[in-house]
Parts: structure tokens; C-alpha cells; sequence
């Protein structure tokens, strides 16, 4: 059992759920934005289009314009003009009922276990277990049933798309030749991304003189450790205000023009890899440490690899997820204690196939793992030992051994951009052939949806 994941393009997920790519139709909303939201109104159920035989009722489309409301609150966006939402939603709803008729018809079929996976995902990715989940789902006005057939919709959808549009891809060497030379002659080829992690030291305000002076020490005492060669995201635990604590004080890859320009200009000439002198902003005092630095356009040059070792507990008829769940706080406690081993647990426990190797994973670039297994080994430090963690492969428990940084080779860069290249053919590639899909059937449009 393998728990990598190989991810489509922003495009096509924001295609197979429906809704911005931010929140990929994976993450409920809160409960309280949910239930503050404006319910459905009542209203006549209408046929509003026929799509090659099979309606589109009214209902339908209000419930999904109900829907994206309640995203859109969640992530505290701007409410659209509902006719115009109505319109755009009934417009995707004929695209979809198409390519599901499609997908149908030429024999693709969801198995009941990549439900179940796709449902220990979402459940994942919210922190849930699967008995909540389904609860939260309930409590919005789902049935169980309906979202499961909601899921077996999205990964019909999803594995029609990877069939009919992967042969259209290709990236050549001449692709790759002509980007880089592109982006290393525009004008703007002086513009950096940047990723960029600090330790906040607070200053608060009407702080006396003596007071900053330590704060500033204290600050300069930890660019000393971090230059020592300390590993900085357990320096960030320790020191960080608890605000700027996240993701091991990342502050994530954007444009410079995105980040203050103190902080582009303390790193200007700082290489990936080190650290930027002491800075005073109105907030207190930041180590910078340069986590990557591209030219725009470009891919990272290099990349912070992860060493970790995991012991995989799979929920069964014979073990419940609340059983494998004790069970690694088990083990846990007798690692922390020092009364066990953790590739000696691993290889007699784990039901992963690195349990033979003790669990050990190797290094990994990233996005080699599934985001919530990623997730937890960005904040733990290195030698540290995770709380079980639920995923759509099961309940593990997490060691990270070490990190590092790794300087792309030049073949390893042209892959980047030959990646990067495809994810923008595919994007192209799923509009034409969601136009063409739309030309070749057969669609009615009744009343307009209210």
C-alpha cells in the first residue's frame, strides 16, 4: 500500500467540483458560517433545460447555488447577484449531466472502495473522523447516500477527463527550450518569488527602551542558533510569537511585490538557504531565512527534502478506527517513555510496505505525499513523533528523522518546467474539449431557473 498521490491541474479540480480552486469541494464549511447562511427558499420545481433526455429541474440548481453561497460565506467572499450565480450554476450543471452521460456510456465505473477512500480523504483534510463527517453532511442537508453519489459524480468525472485529455498533452524538448528562453529575456525576468519562514520576536507598544534592547538581543540570539545550524522550525516553536508559529513559520511561495518591502529588501541578496540580518518592523523583530528564491516563471532550483518514517494502521472489521487510534497512542507513549523502538514498532506493527525498511519513507520532494500527510510533517521537528493522524489510507504515526536542502540538477529543472508546462496544456485542453462535448449534444433550455 502506497499513500503518493499524483495530483491534477488546478483547472480540472476546480472543474470536477465545481467551485474555486482554494476550496476544491473537499472542505465543509464551519458549521457556524453553514448555519448562518441564508437557507434555500421554498419555491415550484420547474423543469428549466433537458440535457440529450434527461431534465434539470429547478431544485437542483438552487440547491447548488445554495451551496456555493455557503463556500463563498465560508471563505468571507463577496456574495454574487443570484440570478447571475443561477445562470452560471445551471450552465455547469448541463456540462456535467453531458460528461456524466459520457462517462456512462463508454463504460467508466467507480468502485465502492474508491468512495470509501475519497470519503477518508475529505474527512482528512477537515480533521474529521468519518462517523463526524458524516454527521457535518447530514447536518447541511445531505443524506449520506446523496453524497456519496455526489463523490461517485466527481470521480466519474475526474477519471473521464484523465482519459480523454491526457493523450491530447504533449510538452516537447522545444516546448521547454522556448519557455526558458522566454522567461529569462522578458523584461520582467528581475522579478522573484519568494518563500520566506521567520521568527516573529513581538514588541509591544509603549514598550520602554531597556525592553526593546532585550527583545532585539533575544532576536539576535536566535539568528545565531539558526546560523549554528539549529533546525529552524523547532526554533520557531520555541521562540515564535504563537501567531506566526503555522506551517513552521512559512510565510509561502508569491510574487515579491506580495511580500513587505523590508522583507524583499533584507533578502535581496540573501542566497536560498541562509539567513537575512535581524528586522524591526512595527510588529517586533523577524529572522528571515530564504526558503526559495526563483526568477518568475520559473521553477525552484531547489527544493526542502523530508526524511520521515510513518507506522500505518488500517480500520478494519477486526480493528475500528477508534481501536487503531489507542493503539498508536500506545506505541507512542512507549517511544516517548524510550521503552521501544520505532523501526523495531514499525516492522512488527505497520501495515504500510515500508514496514520491512521500519517505516522509513526515504527523502521526499514535495508534494510526493497526500496534503494531510504533508501537512503534519511540515510542523513537527526533526526526531519528533506525531499524534495519530487520520488520512485516506488509514491512521499513522509520523517520525521525522531530518530535512535538508537539494539543489535541482538541470535535467531535474527542465522536468519542473516540462510539469509546470503540462498543467497549463491540460488547463487548455479541458476548455476545448469541454466545448466540444457541449457542441455534440443535444440541450433544451426551458424556463430560467428562479
Amino acid at each position: 500500500m502506497t499513500f503518493r498521490l499524483k495530483f491534477l491541474s488546478a483547472a480540472i479540480l476546480a472543474a470536477v467540483f465545481g467551485i474555486p480552486v482554494q476550496a476544491q469541494g473537499l472542505r465543509l464549511p464551519p458549521a457556524a458560517v453553514a448555519a448562518a447562511a441564508t437557507k434555500e427558499p421554498a419555491t415550484a420545481d420547474f423543469i428549466v433545460a433537458v440535457v440529450n433526455s434527461e431534465p434539470i429541474t429547478n431544485t437542483e440548481v438552487q440547491r447548488e447555488v445554495q451551496r456555493v453561497l455557503q463556500q463563498l460565506a465560508a471563505l468571507q467572499r463577496p456574495q454574487p447577484d443570484r440570478q447571475r450565480l443561477s445562470s452560471d450554476v445551471l450552465e455547469r450543471l448541463i456540462n456535467q449531466k453531458i460528461q456524466l452521460q459520457l462517462a456512462r456510456d463508454t463504460g467508466i465505473r467507480v468502485e465502492e472502495s474508491a468512495i470509501d477512500q475519497s470519503e477518508l480523504a475529505i474527512a482528512a483534510q477537515n480533521q474529521l473522523d468519518l462517523a463526524t463527517l458524516r454527521r457535518r453532511v447530514e447536518a447541511d442537508g445531505l443524506s449520506v447516500s446523496q453524497f456519496r453519489s455526489q463523490l461517485r459524480d466527481q470521480i466519474s468525472l475526474q477519471r473521464l477527463r484523465e482519459r480523454e485529455l491526457t493523450p491530447r498533452v504533449r510538452v516537447s524538448e522545444l516546448d521547454i527550450d522556448a519557455y526558458l528562453q522566454e522567461q529569462q529575456s522578458a523584461q520582467d525576468a528581475s522579478k522573484m518569488n519568494l518563500n520566506l519562514a521567520q521568527i516573529l520576536i513581538a514588541v509591544p507598544e509603549n514598550a520602554a527602551a531597556d525592553q526593546v534592547q532585550d527583545l532585539q538581543a533575544r532576536a539576535q540570539k536566535a539568528l545565531e542558533r539558526a546560523r549554528a545550524g539549529e533546525d529552524f522550525a523547532l526554533l520557531v516553536r520555541e521562540l515564535s510569537e504563537p501567531s506566526a508559529q503555522a506551517n513552521g513559520g512559512q510565510l509561502g511561495l508569491r510574487s515579491a511585490d506580495r511580500y513587505p518591502d523590508l522583507f524583499v529588501n533584507a533578502t535581496r541578496e540573501v542566497p536560498q538557504g541562509a539567513f537575512s540580518d535581524v528586522v524591526r518592523s512595527p510588529a517586533g523583530f523577524h529572522v528571515l531565512k530564504v526558503l526559495e528564491k526563483t526568477r518568475a516563471g520559473l521553477p525552484a532550483m531547489a527544493v526542502t527534502q523530508t526524511h520521515a518514517r510513518h507506522i500505518l494502521l488500517v480500520p478494519s472489521a477486526q480493528q475500528s478506527e477508534a481501536q487503531a487510534r489507542s493503539r498508536l497512542l500506545d506505541l507512542k507513549k512507549r517511544l516517548q517513555s524510550g521503552q521501544a523502538d520505532f523501526a523495531a514498532l514499525a516492522r512488527e506493527f505497520s501495515q504500510d510496505g515500508s514496514a520491512a525498511q521500519g517505516g522509513d519513507l526515504g527523502w521526499a520532494n514535495p508534494g510526493m505525499f497526500v496534503p494531510e500527510f504533508e501537512q503534519a510533517i511540515n510542523q513537527l521537528a526533526p526526531g519528533e513523533v506525531s499524534e495519530p493522524l487520520l488520512s485516506r489510507f488509514g491512521l499513522h504515526l509520523i517520525q521525522l528523522l531530518e530535512r535538508r536542502q537539494v539543489s535541482l540538477t538541470q535535467a531535474q529543472q527542465r522536468e519542473a518546467v516540462r510539469a509546470q508546462l503540462r498543467e497549463k496544456k491540460l488547463d487548455e485542453a479541458l476548455r476545448s474539449w469541454l466545448q466540444e462535448q457541449r457542441g455534440r449534444a443535444y440541450v433544451e433550455l426551458r424556463e430560467p431557473p428562479l
